[in-house]
Order: structure tokens, then C-alpha cells, then sequence
């Protein structure tokens, strides 16, 4: 490993995944690259992925790979659009269920890229590139769904999937800010959506701040955003990979 090595950095979404190499002030060494996330997606099939787009950019010294659901020391435990056949909300296919249960996507990525590999939640590696390790901060990412991260001091808590609680009766916090209820209400009302979570969550959270990020914080009206708070700011959705070269400096949890 080098004095400033460099990161490939993968955000894996529901819609696409994105790479470019870092070094570790989180400086692009490349143009960033976009594919449409295949599906079906068994876990070989993404790290082909993966691998495809390294060979495309510069060589790094380690790769950082985020991605949805529920990540425990880079194995799978839950993640909730690539056990789909087709995508995200389409039907479960429960091969892929017991193909990504359990599966080691970072002792996979590591062998097939031969370099050292983290995987976390895409959420968590979003908030290692923008928090400032002071007090408690709350990241939540607007996309495909809605992804969260917390950290104390810096330090990342354990990964906790309540995007997946319900918000009322028969719907989720993750299906009603997700992508598909921003396309259906407008950019307007899916916004005051996202203003009702963010003071439903204040007292339950009580942050020093909240960083709002995802490809979809950046639609975010500006009425809304006035009304947001200032503990709130809407942070670009290029953190993503920066947090993947920062990643590598969080404090051990």
C-alpha cells in the first residue's frame, strides 16, 4: 500500500452503479463511470460488474463498494433490490434469496480485483464522505428508496434498516419518499414527503445534523429546503465515492 493510495470507489444502486478511483483526500483521478445495474443480479453477476468497470479506470490500490440492504463485515444479510427479477418492486425471486443470503461480497470482490476490499451499506459510505466526526449525524440518501447511516463522533453505529418501518398503515418510510412516489406526486409534493420524515425523525434522533443525499436531494424544492432547519443540509450525490476513498479512515466500530 502506497502513502496515498488510491480507491476504486462503487456505489451500487437500484437504478445504476457508478466507480471512479480516489486518493485519499477524495480527489477524482478519472472520470466517474455510470451502468445501468443488470437484472437479474445474482452476486457473481455484480462482481463481474465491479470488476468490468475497474479494468476501465485507472489501477487502485484498494476498492470500496456500497451497496443496499443490510451489510454485516462485508457478508449479506438482507439487500432488497437485487434478490428481484427485474429490478426494484418487481417479484422476489427466491433463488436469488438464498443466493445472496449469507454471500461474502467483500471477500469476493477482494479475490476477483486482488486487492484489499470494503463493503458497506451505499448509505454508510455516503456519510463517511461528508460527516465531520462531531456529535451524532444522521445521513439519509433519497433514491430508489430511502438508505440511512448514523454516526457518533465520527464513529459508524451498527447498520440499522428502519427505512423498512412503517410510516403508516401498509406503507414504509422507503416506499413513501422512494423514486417511484417522487415520479408519481411531482418534485412538490414528494418534497413536503421528505420535510414530514425529517421532522417526524428529529425527536427521535436528536442530531447535531443531518446531511440529506442520493441522487434524488438535489430535487428537493427550495420552499422545502428553507423549512428544512439549518441542523439539515443537502449535500451533493458525489459524496457517494468520495465516501469510498474516507471509508478506509473511519474509526474501528
Amino acid at each position: 500500500m502506497t502513502t496515498d493510495p488510491r480507491t476504486l470507489a462503487v456505489d451500487c444502486g437500484g437504478g445504476g452503479i457508478k466507480a471512479n478511483v480516489l486518493d485519499s483526500s477524495g480527489t477524482a483521478h478519472a472520470t466517474p463511470l455510470r451502468v445501468p445495474t443488470p437484472y437479474p443480479l445474482p452476486p457473481e453477476l455484480l462482481v463481474d460488474t465491479v470488476a468490468d468497470l475497474a479494468a476501465r479506470l485507472p489501477d487502485a490500490d484498494r476498492v470500496t463498494v456500497g451497496m443496499p440492504g443490510m451489510i454485516r463485515r462485508g457478508v449479506v444479510v438482507h439487500t432488497p433490490h437485487y434478490v428481484t427479477r427485474s429490478g426494484p418492486r418487481s417479484r422476489v425471486d427466491p433463488a436469488l434469496v438464498e443466493a445472496w443470503s449469507s454471500f461474502d461480497v467483500q471477500a469476493a470482490v477482494a479475490r476477483r480485483l486482488g486487492v484489499p476490499a470494503l463493503v458497506l451499506n451505499d448509505a454508510e459510505v455516503h456519510g463517511a464522505g461528508v460527516v465531520a466526526a462531531s456529535g451524532l449525524e444522521l445521513v439519509l440518501t433519497l433514491g430508489t428508496g430511502l438508505g440511512s447511516a448514523l454516526f457518533h463522533g465520527g464513529r459508524l453505529a451498527p447498520h440499522l434498516e428502519w427505512s423498512r418501518a412503517p410510516v403508516r398503515r401498509g406503507t414504509s418510510y422507503d416506499a413513501y419518499v422512494g423514486e417511484p412516489e417522487r415520479r408519481r406526486l411531482g418534485n412538490a409534493l414528494w418534497s413536503r414527503r421528505v420535510l414530514a420524515v425529517v421532522d417526524g425523525l428529529r425527536p427521535v434522533f436528536w442530531w447535531d445534523r443531518l446531511y440529506l443525499g442520493g441522487g434524488n436531494a438535489r430535487l428537493i424544492t427550495p420552499t422545502v429546503r428553507e423549512r428544512l432547519g439549518e441542523d439539515v443540509v443537502v449535500v451533493p450525490n458525489s459524496a457517494a465515492l468520495v465516501g469510498g476513498a474516507r471509508a478506509w479512515d473511519l474509526p474501528p466500530s
